[in-house]
């Protein structure tokens, strides 16, 4: 009798780290010198990228080249493109300021410096090149948004605080943090097609509370809903169980997933998915 064992979580971590899924690929890291972004730029070095980091923290771990740059500036943003080589196969923009930082702070760097960047760089991005946008579970009441969102759609960056004045959007309750993650998944949605004749495009994928150096901010802010969701998980996630997500939606297997938003949020939007429609046990 043949008995099947479920692999480890060291084999599955060998395993991909073996396969060549990102071979010859230059692929652009934000947030590249700590949590999820760090362990994105190891995990597509190790699967065989040229991987350029970003980040207001020098650090030159798993990159091939660094760009120390504030992604709340617009001019700093402009300079980044203009430096930035031709011919890169792929964004994961995951760097991002926690709730606990001013409001239009975390609109800039997590919303409209984002999209500043992903759309100065797209005269740079190869044919078939992939856009992997860090979101959140933060951002699943993005239905309740859509005025807001609408009005954020040609803010620059330099205007968020205005913005966040007008939309009355503070960081009191996350609520600056929630939006900032509401309007970049409604955002990718909206362009699941927009740049499809040359065949790139654009996912996001949203953890839920994952252990990082932010995750305090979090826990600080929300408070009991923070409790509430600690007592359901069984366990936050790690950068470990985010990167090769990120890394697989860089790869050339994914070429038919388009404007989805992929929860890894360790079952907790199918927990409240149940939960609105009766379906909990």
């Amino acid at each position: 009798m043949t008995v099947a064992v479920a692999p480890s979580r060291r084999y599955f971590k060998m395993s991909w780290e073996r396969a060549p899924l990102l071979k010859g690929k230059t692929i652009v890291v934000t947030g590249s010198a700590s949590g999820i972004g760090l362990e994105t730029a190891r995990v597509c070095t190790a699967m065989g990228a040229k991987v350029l980091g970003i980040d207001l923290t020098k650090r030159f771990d798993h990159v091939e080249e660094f760009y120390r740059a504030d992604l709340s500036d617009g001019a700093t943003i402009d300079a980044l493109i203009d430096v930035l080589p031709k011919g890169i196969d792929g964004i994961a923009n995951i760097a991002g300021l926690p709730p606990t930082a001013p409001a239009d702070k975390v609109l800039a760097v997590n919303l409209f410096g984002l999209k500043h960047l992903t759309l100065g760089l797209l005269p740079k991005l190869n044919d078939g090149a992939s856009i992997v946008n860090l979101a959140s579970l933060a951002g699943f009441g993005w239905p309740d948004a859509i005025p807001a969102i609408r009005a954020s759609e040609t803010v620059h960056v330099d205007d968020a605080a205005r913005f966040a004045s007008d939309h009355q959007i503070t960081n009191a309750g996350g609520r600056s943090y929630f939006f900032s993650k509401e309007a970049l998944i409604a955002w990718t949605m909206q362009n699941r097609w927009t740049w499809r004749d040359r065949g790139i495009r654009m996912n996001t994928v949203s953890p839920g509370p994952v252990d990082t150096p932010i995750l305090g901010d979090f826990l600080e802010t929300l408070g009991a809903r923070a409790e509430e969701d600690a007592r359901i998980m069984d366990r936050p996630g790690t950068p470990q169980d985010l990167a090769p997500i990120v890394a697989f939606l860089l790869s050339d297997m994914t070429t038919w997933i388009r404007g989805t938003n992929i929860p890894a949020d360790g079952g907790m939007s199918s927990n409240i998915l149940c939960d609105m429609h009766g379906l909990s046990s």
